[in-house]
Parts: C-alpha cells; structure tokens; sequence
C-alpha cells in the first residue's frame, strides 16, 4: 500500500491518502487556471475512504453549480476540488503533494480550453473535455 501525504504552504491543513491515485490528470479548463493562477492544474484523486485531513480542514469556495475548491483559510494555498457528481472522489492538486513526483499524469482535459501559446509535446493522451472514460481503469 502506498502512502501519499501533502498540505498547503503554512502547514496549517495536511492530509493523507492511504492508497495510490486512481486518477491523475492536466486540466486546461478556465476554472482549474483561475483557482491554481496557472496554464493548468494538475489533479489527484483518491476514493475518500482512502483519504483524511490529518490537520486542520480546508476552506472550501463553490466555484461554480457543481464543485467546490478547497483551499487553506490561512496562506491561501490550492488544495483540492469537490465534485458534486464524483461524491467518493477527493482530489488534491499534484503541487500539494509532499512527494509529487511520486505519481505520473494520465492525460490531458479540457483541452478545448488549453491558452493557444501552450504546446504540449509529452505522449498523453489530450481531450476536448472529459476522458471518455473518465480516467477509471476498472478492477
């Protein structure tokens, strides 16, 4: 079993999952850019049984109808997006992450929305939107 542990800038809020990601992707949407300040963000997601806070709690800020972003309350950090249609999912963004060379992306989303100056030349996969699959392997 693998062990993943991260936190904001401070220190204030940590966490850790006790299982390897299931999903690890570049998201190129204007939300995953605006809330990171960057081209794109990269997210983690564990199945929340496999996840806790281990101190302190995010604050968390609807970002639009269905998601939220998880933040720390005190240095501001990205911490992480709640989906309300992926409800056993927490992701974390990868740059919260201890240890973040430790797990490797999948592919691209929203790729519809990539900045026109990126260019990605890397060998994964690249979407419109969503992965067709979603990025689940299944057991």
């Amino acid at each position: 079993m693998s062990i993943h542990e991260g936190g904001c800038l401070c220190g204030d809020v940590r966490y850790r999952a006790e299982a390897d990601p299931f999903r690890v992707a570049h998201c190129h949407c204007e939300f995953c850019r605006k809330v990171s300040g960057a081209a794109f963000l990269t997210f983690v997601a564990f199945k929340t049984g496999d996840f806790s806070w281990t101190e302190g709690e995010p604050a968390r800020y609807r970002s639009s109808p269905a998601a939220e972003r998880a933040y720390c309350p005190r240095c501001g950090s990205t911490l992480g997006t709640f989906e309300d249609d992926l409800p056993g999912w927490t992701q974390v963004s990868l740059g919260s992450l201890d240890r973040p060379q430790d797990v490797k992306p999948m592919d691209h989303i929203f790729v519809d929305s990539q900045l026109g100056w990126l260019h990605l030349d890397d060998s994964l996969p690249k979407y419109p939107r969503f992965s067709p699959d979603g990025g689940i392997e299944e057991d």
